[in-house]
Parts: structure tokens; sequence; C-alpha cells
């Protein structure tokens, strides 16, 4: 049972490549935070990731108050909660601001961003992905402020690096497919990535990617996503799972610093929670589509999550004018 891929499934999720540099020593360019360039990148989508990956030479990333961060050529670096920060090569006078260019990137006027004093060539691909909030519980809790993987070195890195190289080679060749290619493999990158990341983890890390890693933990969290609706019991996810009752509420609980049925009735509020947001079901057919029994045990537990009742937090969402109801 796989729990990453149960949970990618589950979580909505989009990709996009959209710029791709070419950089000369000495030169530097800065990152801003995701939240203050979302309404540009994705409007909409709840959670920005961004990534760089590196295809050719080296740079040296920076965020505020940490130490650098070395990369080199087949080098993906993944920023999950999409800090501020600098990448450069040398000593730059002036840091070019990318945010003020994206406009100019994301309305195709320009292919690739060239920067920098004429010296030792670094090249990049740079993108983003996009999912819902609840992913800050998922696959993205507890990751560092930057997670730094190598492709090259076993042929399934090398395929992804050089599929990406080409399509970015292509980007004003105007063939059709061209931009859904580019998602597909944007999507590709991170999910390679998070498998890279969740393998190396040490055996004492904690987490839901650590967890997911478990045979236990992992084959509750599959079972979980796979059938939100179902009537588990712990006693039900044990036998499932092949292990006692007991060693499952301690694992998972070592893990995801839950027991397995208080993170089963999370998830199936944040289901009910996108129901409500791009659906027009009653409430009590979205209650049952995420197992509840009850209408007004369901309006209960929905208001301990969010705060307002299903109905209320219907209304705020389409009255936000979003297109299909998206925050």
């Amino acid at each position: 049972m796989d729990a990453l891929s149960e949970v990618l499934t589950s979580v909505r999720m989009t990709g996009a490549i959209f710029y791709h540099a070419e950089c000369t020593a000495p030169w530097g360019f800065q990152v801003p935070q995701l939240q203050k360039v979302a309404h540009l990148l994705a409007p909409g989508t709840e959670r920005l990731v961004s990534y760089h990956l590196v295809t050719d030479g080296k740079a040296v990333v920076r965020f505020p108050g940490e130490e650098d961060i070395a990369v080199g050529a087949g080098d993906i670096l993944i920023i999950p909660h999409g800090d501020a920060h600098t990448v450069s090569n040398g000593s730059p006078s002036t840091f070019l601001d990318s945010g003020a260019s994206l406009g100019e990137f994301l309305a195709g006027n320009l292919t690739t961003m060239r920067l920098g004093g004429g010296g030792e060539t670094t090249r990049f691909v740079c993108g983003y992905f996009g999912c819902e909030r609840h992913a800050d519980r998922l696959f993205l809790a507890g990751l560092p402020l930057m997670i730094k993987i190598n492709l090259r070195g076993d042929p399934a890195g090398e395929w992804l690096e050089n599929s990406v190289r080409h399509l970015v080679s292509q980007a004003g060749s105007g063939r059709p497919g061209r931009s859904v290619l580019l998602s597909k493999m944007a999507e590709a990158l991170f999910i390679e990535t998070m498998r890279r990341y969740m393998e190396a983890l040490p055996p004492q890390q904690t987490g839901w990617l650590a967890g997911a890693r478990d045979p236990v933990v992992g084959g509750a969290l599959a079972l979980l996503h796979r059938k939100p609706r179902h009537h588990w019991t712990v006693d039900k996810l044990a036998v499932e799972t092949g292990t006692s009752r007991s060693v499952l509420v301690e694992r998972f609980s070592r893990f995801l610093g839950e027991p397995p049925l208080t993170y089963l009735a999370r998830w199936r509020l944040q289901l009910a929670a996108r129901m409500l947001q791009t659906t027009g079901e009653a409430v009590l057919h979205v209650a049952a589509e995420v197992g509840y029994d009850s209408e007004a045990a369901f309006n209960r537990a929905f208001k301990r999550e969010f705060g307002i009742p299903p109905g209320q937090f219907r209304r705020s969402v389409f009255q936000s004018g979003l297109p299909g109801g998206d925050r």
C-alpha cells in the first residue's frame, strides 16, 4: 500500500514551469515570498511551492538568517513553504528582482531570463506547484526551508532532467500541448523529489512522510485516504495492516502526533470543505459522502474544525467572488 500515491491522488495539484534562467558570473536574483506573487502565478490556488532545477553550472542559495547552500548541475531545489531567498554566483553589485518580471514571463513575452557579467554560465529551470491548503498537514508537514536532491546518477532522474530540458528548449516552438506537458513534468519533478527525500530520511525522523514510509503507519494512511468514508475502527485498521491495535496506535501517534481516527476525522472534514467549495451538493449529501450518518454530527464537527458551520462556510467562499469558489 502506497500512502504517498494515495494522498497525491486525493490532493489536487497543479504544476508549471514558468521561466528558464541563463546567468553568467557574477550574477544574482532574488525570489520573493510566494504569498506576495500568488495572485500572478496561480489565482485561487491555496498553497504554492517553488522549485529550481540547475541544469548547468553552480550557484549559492541564501535564506535570511541561514547558512549558504551550494548547488550544482543536476540539483533540484524544492522550497516547500515558498520562503523568500536569493540565488547567485560571485559578488554581483545588484540582485535582479524576479518577482517584478513575473508578469512578462507569464504573458509569454520572455522565454529566457538572462543576466550577469559574462563569466561562468549557470542555467536554471524555475517553476512552482500549486496544491490545496491541507497539504500543509500532509506531505508538506515538517519539511525544511529547502530540499536539495541531485537527479543525476540513475536513469529515472536523468530521464526527468533531460525531458524538462527538451521541453524548455522548445519554448518558442508553439507546438500544441506544450504547456500541458510542461505542467505534468513539473509535477513529476516534485513527486520524484519527494520520493527521494522520503527514502533518505533517518530512522528516528517523525512526520507525515516518515510515517508514510513506515510499513504499519504507511499502510494505515493509504487505507484512510483510499476509503475515507468507510466506517473504520482501530481494530479494522489493525487487521488490514497486519498488526495489533496497540502497535498501530503507538506507531501512528509517534509519527503523526495523533491517533488514526483523529487523523481520519480531520481528513474527512477537509474533503467536505472541498466539496462545499466546488459543488452545489446539499450539506446532507456532503456529510454522507465523507462518512457521516448524521447531518447534525457533521455540522458540529465542521464548526469545531473551521469555526463556522458548513452552510456559512460555503456562502463565505462564494462571496469571495473567485471562480469555482476557490480561495
